[in-house]
């Protein structure tokens, strides 16, 4: 008889979800459990557990589709991080850390001095987006303007999220995470992963 072994088993099946169906990591770890058939109060992986089985994921499944589709999304993220440049944008999420596929979106985390004046500059550049709020990195609800944009390197509609942030969130911003990596990059970061 076949018994899970949880964490392992939520993380990996997480993974699959994660990468072939691009959920986020909490919504990934929730069906983990249920498609287990574990109890609903199951203790849940944290998500440095599950990234790695992301990247086994990545590695035994999709090594050959994967690179590209991550440096197709980079570029996309690199295209409006010069466009937004005078609010300090940053990348994160799984662009930034490399385990992004066609199906991960595009988040960055813009530094304003006036919360309202990155939507302005929306605006003025014509660009359809919703605006709507999330939690942030600080814990805190921030606003995030969504947008749905071409990736002529995955030909192919990609969203891209502005999470609005005030310019002195800046300063926690570039902390090490638990693993010692910076949790965001600015453009000139995110421009040597490309190079």
């Amino acid at each position: 008889m076949w018994t899970v072994t949880e964490p392992n088993d939520i993380a990996s099946c997480a993974a699959r979800l994660i990468v072939e169906e691009g959920l986020d990591y909490g919504a990934a770890k929730r069906r983990a459990v249920q498609q287990l058939g574990l109890p609903a109060r199951t203790r849940l992986p944290d998500n440095q557990v599950v990234e790695a089985a992301v990247r086994e994921h990545i590695a035994l499944f999709c090594a050959d589709t994967q690179p590209a589709e991550l440096a197709a999304l980079r570029a996309l993220a690199l295209v409006w991080m010069e466009r937004l440049a005078e609010f300090r944008p940053h990348v994160s999420g799984a662009v930034w850390h490399g385990t992004a596929t066609r199906l991960n979106d595009v988040f960055l985390q813009l530094f304003c001095d006036d919360p309202k004046s990155a939507e302005l500059a929306l605006i003025n550049r014509g660009a359809d987006y919703t605006a709507g709020r999330t939690r942030g990195f600080t814990g805190d609800e921030v606003d995030v303007l969504s947008l749905s944009v071409p990736c002529p390197g995955l030909d192919e509609e990609v969203g891209v999220h502005l999470l609005i942030y005030d310019a002195d969130d800046m300063r926690g911003a570039l902390k090490p995470d638990g693993q010692g990596r910076k949790p965001r990059g600015d453009a000139a970061a995110l421009r040597a992963l490309l190079a």
